[in-house]
């Protein structure tokens, strides 16, 4: 089912919500100062492309007060604007019966978009 669900997922905007990660990934990189921007988008991206079966996990050693500056300047620089576009996908999704399992992982997206810095996707 996690297979079929993600197949339907990529056909549907998934690949091109993947594809927009992954491009501002490599943007991000370019910049010395957005590397780690970048690698978080790019975590964003994995999980874009592919969502159904992952889950989010919080890292035990995720770095202290570096973490939670990082995820302060990661939600004043527009994490925040990610987060709430796919709460509002999600939302949309949710109103059919169909869709409900789209807009849970519309959800899953918006809750590592506001703070991706000490977790990870497995």
């Amino acid at each position: 089912m996690k297979t079929f669900g993600n197949i339907i997922w990529l056909l549907f905007g998934g690949i091109l919500t993947a594809l927009e990660y992954f491009i501002s990934s490599i943007i991000l990189c370019i910049t010395i100062i957005g590397i780690p921007f970048g690698l978080q988008t790019l975590k964003l991206g994995i999980l874009a492309l592919w969502p159904f079966g992952r889950e989010i996990v919080h890292k035990e050693c995720a770095g202290g007060c570096l973490s939670l500056i990082m995820n302060i300047l990661w939600l004043l620089c527009g994490g925040l604007w990610i987060a709430l576009s796919h709460l509002l996908f999600g939302l949309l999704l949710c109103i059919t019966i169909i869709g409900i399992p789209f807009g849970l992982q519309h959800f899953k997206l918006a809750t590592l978009a506001l703070t991706p810095f000490g977790h990870d996707v497995r």
